[in-house]
């Protein structure tokens, strides 16, 4: 089996990517995780330049969809939004197959950020039927550095939640 994680986030101290960073110690021997770190190398979304015209990061990174089982996407808010470069790369996928029986599972690194969330759940719909609103795990992490991320979500109450998620996303994979 295989899984994406993408962060909708270019920061460098990302709580978003930490929490998929972290997310890597839980699973189970035989999956292969790995994150996307190219969202913000590919060129903003263009419909002339699809097909025959598509640029070569936008069929890496749709290769890399189409070769996944499942996807793991966190992402803050920005502007009450979708960040900018998540929403280009997801604008990349909407004519095309790869992403469109993918199960998706949400992730946010905040207490805060509901209309992201929204408006992710909105695309993601749009893209995917296998997208659920359920779970979607929020951990609140905002202002944290990737080492309290990393520390914070691999023992206690966090890890629970997370290793249950997970697990979750993961029968929803297998049963499909």
């Amino acid at each position: 089996m295989r899984i994406i994680g993408i962060s909708g986030s270019q920061r460098q101290a990302s709580t978003n990517t930490a929490l998929l960073v972290a997310l890597s110690e839980f699973f189970p021997v035989g999956v292969q995780y790995r994150l996307y770190d190219g969202i913000g190398k590919l060129p903003i979304f263009n419909p002339d330049m699809e097909g025959e015209q598509m640029p070569e990061p936008v069929k890496m990174f749709a290769h890399q969809i189409e070769r996944a089982d499942g996807l793991i996407v966190a992402s803050p808010e920005y502007v009450h939004g979708i960040p900018g470069g998540l929403k280009n790369a997801l604008d990349w996928l909407v004519s095309r197959p790869e992403i469109v029986h993918k199960p998706i599972l949400l992730l946010h690194a905040s207490h805060r950020g509901d209309l992201a969330l929204g408006a992710l759940s909105d695309v993601m719909a749009t893209l995917s039927s296998r997208f659920s609103t359920d779970p979607i795990l929020r951990v609140p992490l905002i202002g944290r550095s990737p080492e309290q991320v990393r520390s914070l979500t691999t023992s206690g109450e966090y890890k629970k939640r997370l290793v249950a998620t997970l697990n979750s996303f993961l029968v929803d994979i297998v049963s499909s």
